[in-house]
């Protein structure tokens, strides 16, 4: 099976026009948090097609951002290219060697979980003054508040039962909890990491089943199904959304992890 963290060069084009951005509010959060009254600079870990680069980059920062994707980085040049404070480097984070004074902040959106384990957190102190803040988000749908839920869930069940029920992008998901709610445990047992917090950040969006199916295509579980799996779930969650009039409102909780260098 190809390795999902590289399915999303296969579909860089579609995660770029389907894809969510994140909330200002969160931007505005994490930009006061950090210390960056010296430097206004940051490192931003998986930068995918630069949706989180650009909020960071309106705020007046500087900001070095690594993604190991050319595809996706290619895009990610075209929508920064109007901020000459951001330079996008084609590289992952575990190979990425810095040659900067350390960064006052270093952000990632919905990447983290992409980045080695057993190397994440030790890798993020080198690069962060201690003080600095380590701030990584993603965004989920909230499938209890979404009136097609079960619905959604069945056209899963029958066309792709070997999804994991841990898919965030399936309705019914459960299984192995998202990172936020480790966060707290996994910050006390990374060394050089204290104060662990969590945020939340609500907002909606309605999608035509046209739009909501584009959506799908962007998810790396969902990349790496079978074509006629894929095409089974696609035209069944389409049916569901078009019988229910054509829209599908979904709610949106992004979750913000934070912890600072010590």
């Amino acid at each position: 099976m190809r390795e999902r963290r590289l399915a999303f060069a296969e579909v860089a084009a579609l995660y770029d026009q389907a894809r969510p951005s994140y909330p200002q509010e969160l931007v505005a959060d994490v930009i006061a948090l950090a210390p960056l009254e010296g430097a206004r600079r940051a490192l931003e870990v998986g930068a995918g097609t630069g949706k989180a680069t650009v909020l960071f980059a309106q705020h007046d920062l500087s900001v070095l951002a690594l993604e190991p994707s050319v595809e996706m980085a290619r895009i990610a040049d075209r929508n920064c290219a109007a901020y000459p404070n951001v330079v996008i480097e084609r590289i992952d984070f575990e190979r990425w060697r810095p040659h900067e004074a350390p960064f006052p902040l270093l952000y990632s959106a919905q990447a983290w979980h992409w980045v080695s384990a057993e190397t994440r957190y030790r890798k993020a102190r080198s690069v962060l003054q201690t003080g600095g803040l380590l701030a990584v988000f993603w965004n989920r749908p909230d499938w209890e508040r979404c009136a097609l839920r079960a619905e959604i869930d069945a056209v899963y069940t029958r066309a792709a039962p070997g999804l994991a029920a841990a898919s965030p992008m399936r309705p019914g998901c459960s299984g192995s909890p998202d990172a936020w709610s480790e966060w707290g445990r996994e910050i006390d047992s990374a060394a050089g990491f204290a104060r662990p917090e969590v945020r939340s950040y609500r907002w909606d969006w309605q999608y035509t089943s046209e739009q909501y199916g584009r959506l799908l295509r962007t998810h790396s579980d969902h990349i790496v199904l079978d074509p006629s799996q894929q095409e089974a779930l696609y035209e069944g969650v389409r049916a569901v959304i078009d019988a229910a009039g054509g829209v599908l409102a979904l709610m949106y909780v992004t979750w913000l992890c934070l912890a600072w260098a010590v």
